[in-house]
C-alpha cells in the first residue's frame, strides 16, 4: 500500500492509464474478430479500415508499439486479401 502522497496519486493514475489501456485492447480485439467473422466484400473492408483505424490510435496515444501495431495490421490485411481473392 502507498505510504507517501506521491506513491498514492501515482497509484490512482496508474488504475486510471490501466483501465484506459485495457478497453482500448478490447476494442481492438472485437474488431479484430469482426473481420476475421466477415466474409461480404464491403463488410471487410470497411471492418478492416476501422480496425486499422483503432491501432493506428492506440500507437499514437502508447498504448501499443508501433511494430506490434504493423504486424497486427498485416495479418488483418492478409486475411482480408485472401477472402478476396477466393471470392474472385
Amino acid at each position: 500500500m502507498a505510504q507517501h502522497k506521491s506513491a498514492e496519486k501515482r497509484a490512482r493514475t496508474s488504475e486510471r492509464k490501466r483501465a484506459r489501456n485495457k478497453a482500448a485492447l478490447s476494442k481492438f480485439r472485437t474488431l479484430s474478430k469482426t473481420v476475421f467473422g466477415s466474409q461480404e466484400k464491403a463488410e471487410l473492408e470497411g471492418k478492416l479500415k476501422e480496425a486499422v483505424s483503432a491501432l493506428d490510435k492506440m500507437v499514437t496515444k502508447g498504448r501499443m508499439h508501433r511494430n506490434t501495431a504493423a504486424r497486427k495490421k498485416s495479418a488483418l490485411t492478409r486475411y482480408v486479401n485472401t477472402v478476396l481473392a477466393e471470392k474472385k
